[in-house]
């Protein structure tokens, strides 16, 4: 039986706005709870030998690179605490069998680079991987590269301090980043996703004062592929003080039909969101951009631009707020006007149609047919609870209240923290939607004393409800990241067959705050 590390430390990225559940749940409940080990589940700890068998902690290997070498399709290698020298993995998993690298609390270390490449962790020509949890940090180039690498995901990780990137890909079709914190690369962007690679799904990642972009993705037509990028869905991600040399907070070149919403971008120093070509063999056609809350810093370029011919841009139920003495929100050159429409944003008294080179009034822009029911935005103070700390939620009577569309959401009914849209009789507009007050009686949360335990059931294959339930349950890793919620008024179960062993929480919470809580562990198939 493996009994998991007591001595956890749980770490709350840079002014995260992401519930997390409080540490105490779990210091108080994994004390109980023991793990099975399977043949396809393997250690490494800085106390182990590589002659071990590494079935177990007491028979733990004690390098990652070995590991690496050994591992074969559906393997989990679980890391404990310490530093380490990272690795380089060409063995692929498959679809029903992965191949996870986790590690097993949150101070696991890698420090030095690879023996193969400078980077800390280099996945290649190898599919269906998982890294989840590891601190990455110092690296002379990469702190996470994948390339040639599809159907992989990168979870869960820190990444400080690394030269060129925190994470970056290369011809990675339908890669997961996901409840990543990217900071302090030294030359670029804190995550960078390249090489015509398609379907990347980028979300809850957390990425502050890179040098240049907070996310990237390049098609790179250059260096083979298609040179298109496509289908990308960049959301609920939190991106500041980036770009001091340049490069958008969510920078996309050749990339197309990309759909962007619910993320929160402030104090950058470039642009917020730019759609262009430069390397990609053709422009960022058709990208969506929904539900953002875009505050650029007073030294920074357009919220959002499109220029190169990037057309089709739909840009709706957004708050951007440029501090720049004269640049504004919006920003199209004549060749990204075809097919571009904007409406039910909050904007400042800066836009064009013409180049990033000049700028006209929102009653100027509404003549071209553009945001005719959008507003000119209030002061920052007006709007959010606390701007100047990074807490951009709305006040309860700020101008964003109820002021977007539904119909112009492009289906995005919920915010960038799970809350469900509307509250009100309408949209709020920005990544957050300001929870209503009115959403339960106050009866009705006097009578929630714990009502919920004995209508929802945790067995070894899933979570089930029963209905007439009120609330939301969700799910939270380890580490508090939660994976999914659900409203539970009517019956429904979540299989567990989707997770990786581990230990987990669900709870149920209402407008009331936390009803009931539940910690488990998930044991695998």
């Amino acid at each position: 039986m493996l009994t998991p590390d007591l001595n956890l430390q749980y770490r709350t990225p840079m002014k995260s706005s992401f519930p997390f559940l409080p540490v105490i749940i779990y210091c108080c409940c994994i004390i109980l709870i023991s793990l099975p080990v399977s043949a396809a589940t393997r250690f490494v700890s800085p106390a182990g030998n590589n002659s071990n068998s590494g079935n177990s902690w007491a028979e733990a290997w004690q390098t990652l690179q070995y590991a690496a070498d050994q591992v074969t399709a559906g393997d989990s290698v679980w890391v404990a605490d310490g530093n380490y020298i990272g690795f380089d993995l060409r063995t692929t998993g498959t679809a029903v069998d992965p191949i996870v690298f986790i590690a097993s609390a949150s101070n696991c270390v890698i420090d030095t680079d690879n023996p193969v490449t400078t980077d800390g962790i280099n996945i290649e020509n190898a599919d269906y991987i998982e890294v989840n949890g590891f601190r990455v940090i110092d690296q002379p180039r990469n702190g996470i590269r994948l390339v040639n690498a599809h159907f992989c995901i990168v979870r869960n990780t820190y990444c400080d301090n690394n030269f060129e990137r925190g994470i970056f890909t290369g011809f990675t079709d339908d890669i997961l980043i996901e409840y990543n914190e990217c900071l302090n690369s030294i030359d670029e962007h804190g995550i960078y996703v390249s090489n015509s690679s398609d379907r990347s799904i980028l979300r809850y990642n957390i990425c502050h004062h890179n040098n240049r972009g907070g996310i990237q993705i390049n098609a790179d037509g250059s260096q083979g592929g298609d040179g298109i990028s496509t289908d990308p869905q960049i959301y609920g991600n939190i991106i500041y003080e980036n770009g001091l040399a340049g490069g958008a907070a969510i920078n996309l070149d050749g990339v197309q039909g990309a759909f962007i919403y619910n993320n929160l971008l402030y104090q950058n120093h470039a642009t917020g969101i730019a759609l262009f070509q430069q390397d990609g063999a053709e422009p960022s056609y058709n990208g969506i951009i929904v539900h953002n809350t875009i505050i650029n810093a007073s030294d920074a370029r357009w919220c959002i631009l499109a220029v190169n011919g990037s057309s089709g841009a739909q840009v709706f139920n957004n708050i951007l707020i440029n501090q720049h003495p004269w640049r504004g929100s919006i920003a199209l050159d004549a060749d990204a006007v075809p097919g571009f429409d904007s409406d039910y944003n909050i904007v400042v008294n800066a836009l064009s149609n013409d180049g990033d080179g000049q700028s006209m009034t929102l009653a100027e822009w509404q003549a071209f047919g553009y945001d005719a029911n959008s507003m000119l935005a209030d002061p920052l103070g007006d709007i959010f609870i606390s701007p100047g700390t990074g807490d951009f939620h709305l006040k309860n009577d700020a101008q964003a209240l109820n002021s977007g569309s539904a119909a112009s959401s492009f289906g995005v009914s919920e915010d960038i923290e799970g809350i469900t849209r509307p509250q009100g009789p309408e949209h709020d507009i920005g990544a957050y939607e300001a929870e209503s007050s009115l959403a339960i009686d106050e009866e009705e949360v006097v009578d929630t004393k714990l009502p919920h335990q004995k209508g929802i059931l945790i067995n070894q294959s899933a979570i089930i409800w029963s209905r007439d339930l009120y609330g939301t349950l969700s799910l939270f890793s380890m580490d508090g990241k939660r994976i999914d919620h659900w409203d539970i008024s009517q019956s429904g179960q979540y299989a567990l067959s989707s997770l990786i062993p581990g230990i987990y929480v669900a709870t149920v919470h209402t407008s009331g705050g936390r009803q009931w809580s539940k910690v488990f562990v998930y044991a695998g198939n």
